[in-house]
Parts: C-alpha cells; sequence; structure tokens
C-alpha cells in the first residue's frame, strides 16, 4: 500500500541526483541554484555543468539502476516575477496587446 507520506518524501528529491534524475528540472536547478520542493524553493550548489549530471544519471542506468524521477513543482513567485518563459504573470493586470 502507498501512502501520501511516501508521495510527499518523492518530491523533495533532488532533480540531479542519479536515482530520481529529471532532465529538465535539473537542467533548470543547475541554471538557477536550486529547486522547488513542496512549494518552497531549495537553494542548492550545483559545481558541475548539466551534462555532468545527466551522464552520472546515464552511467547509473546502464548499471541496472531504477529511476524514480522527481517531480517538476513550481514554487511561487515572488513580486519582482521572473524571465522569459519561466514569467509568471498574476491575476489582475493587463497584457500587451489586449
Amino acid at each position: 500500500m502507498v501512502t501520501l507520506g511516501t508521495a510527499r518524501a518523492q518530491q523533495g528529491a533532488d532533480p540531479c541526483a542519479a536515482a530520481t534524475f529529471n532532465g529538465k528540472v535539473c537542467q533548470a536547478a543547475v541554471r538557477g541554484g536550486g529547486y522547488c520542493s513542496q512549494g518552497s524553493r531549495v537553494s542548492m550548489s550545483y559545481p558541475q555543468s548539466y551534462p555532468y549530471y545527466y551522464n552520472r544519471y546515464a552511467t547509473y542506468m546502464s548499471q541496472g539502476g531504477v529511476a524514480n524521477p522527481s517531480s517538476a513543482v513550481k514554487c511561487p513567485r515572488s513580486a519582482h516575477g521572473g524571465f522569459g518563459s519561466t514569467a509568471v504573470v498574476r491575476g489582475g493586470g493587463s497584457t500587451a496587446g489586449s
């Protein structure tokens, strides 16, 4: 039987760790210095570039490892918002061209 506690614990997994690797989330974590876990930002310093973590994952899998990818969880943005496609637009404002 799977409990909710187990599912919740899996959300907090490091997306760049071999056993919980999630490529898209890992790339964002390496670029942004952390990832989101259960709605809160986890600051994490990744000393290597993304390909290093991908290669660790690929090696782990080639040696018979079993992956349980971390979930892509969005953190609430601060009032300052974000950049590019990751920016969050809050309701109540107008958008260009509307």
